[in-house]
């Protein structure tokens, strides 16, 4: 089996780099111009130049979103930007548009072409015209199942992407226009609102029907696709893409390492056994912001993939520090603080050279040498005792009895 890329998404520079260092193969980001997601801090051209310096230094591939739906208007620069990332050594752009394929292909013919969900490709015909305007691979919609991805992997005549992690559309991928619509932001060029995971109420011929205090949101659930991992490795997909441009540090870390994980045991082992599938949904789940399921890979979505009454989104607060130094010799770890954490706490640390070590937080001191009863001030650096090594970068993060 030849190894199936992983690849990760990036707002900044620094998720960038927590991606690479957490075992992603490729990394997708967006530049300031061109790209869907404008709500992303996003990169100047100075930092896609570092960002693939860093990336290619260390094996792995960059790659640049310029997958809006262009209107007339939004051509201005576009050639002289598609030159520019082939400069950096940009490895591939993701497009929409078929125009943009052709013209990225023509005025920068060693970057390669990868067309974006948002064209919704579910057929092998459709690839096929693909490969016509240039493009070097396709990423498929979101709506394909399982077996369907595995017929289109047996026909298909460019290689295929899969999504398998991160917030799905309760629309055909970016193709909606309700923010459009309520909020004049248009969601297929950058501005979307997310209007589906708004709640609402709901009225009928001016009389209220739905549960004033309990509103209806129409939001889905995130995809999570660690059961079908093994099949996709099988059937020939050649990468595997995690959404979440807008998502923390943290949550990149945790994603990308957990599925890191699995896809080497899988290859290891040529298989992976129930309760391991079990395990990596609980890692999964310490990221874990709004309830997820398998979407359309087990079959048709119907409403038990959709959140109904609540929009689920949520933010934990488990991740509560990350390591900025160790002092071996007196077990005495700097860390930043990211949420409030007390003494008696179980705390894990986790990063790119350790798994899932735990310990009880019994001290805890202040750059002056104070005592500490509770870390409370964000951003704030203290010294934690922690029994085992660990390092820069690592991070830490509350666990539960449960």
């Amino acid at each position: 089996m030849n190894k199936i890329e992983l690849l990760a998404p990036a707002k900044d520079f620094e998720k960038a780099k927590t991606a690479i260092d957490y075992g992603a193969d490729a990394v997708y980001l967006g530049g300031k111009s061109f790209s869907l997601r404008t709500r992303a801090s996003n990169f100047e051209n100075e930092d896609i130049k570092r960002i693939v310096e860093y990336a290619h230094s260390r094996g792995v591939k960059i790659y640049v979103t310029v997958n809006i739906v262009f209107h007339d208007e939004d051509f201005d620069g576009l050639k002289e930007y598609l030159k520019l990332l082939d400069s950096y050594g940009v490895d591939a752009v993701i497009v929409t548009s078929p125009f943009v394929m052709t013209l990225s292909k023509s005025v920068a013919p060693d970057m390669e072409v990868h067309v974006s969900t948002q064209l919704s490709s579910l057929n092998s015909e459709a690839i096929s015209t693909l490969k016509s305007f240039g493009a070097d691979r396709v990423v498929l919609g979101r709506e394909a199942s399982m077996p369907e991805i595995v017929s289109i992997c047996s026909t298909s005549k460019l290689p295929v992407e899969v999504f398998i992690h991160g917030g799905m559309c309760s629309n055909y991928s970016g193709r909606c226009v309700m923010s459009n619509r309520m909020t004049n932001r248009d969601a297929n060029r950058g501005g979307c609102a997310h209007s589906c995971r708004w709640k609402y109420h709901v009225y009928e011929g001016g009389v209220l029907i739905s549960d004033p205090n309990n509103p209806l949101s129409m939001s889905s659930k995130d995809l999570r696709a660690v059961e079908y991992i093994t099949d996709m490795i099988y059937c020939g997909v050649s990468s595997l893409k995690i959404e979440g441009r807008m998502k923390s540090e943290y949550y990149i870390a945790q994603v990308v390492k957990t599925y890191r994980k699995l896809i080497d045991e899988v290859y290891e082992n040529l298989s992976i056994n129930k309760d391991r599938i079990e395990y990596y949904n609980r890692e999964l789940f310490k990221a874990e912001n709004r309830p997820s399921d398998t979407g359309f890979l087990s079959g048709t979505a119907d409403e038990s993939k959709s959140l109904y009454g609540v929009n689920g989104a949520g933010v934990t607060h488990d991740y509560v520090g990350i390591v900025k130094g160790y002092d071996e010799r007196r077990g005495l770890a700097l860390i930043e603080v990211k949420n409030m954490f007390d003494l008696g706490d179980q705390l894990e640390v986790f990063g790119p050279a350790i798994d899932n070590k735990t310990f009880v937080n019994r001290v805890m001191f202040d750059q002056e040498w104070h005592l500490l009863g509770e870390a409370h001030k964000p951003t704030e650096t203290i010294y934690v005792r922690i029994p085992f090594r660990v390092s820069a970068n690592d991070m830490v993060r509350k666990i539960h009895e449960s």
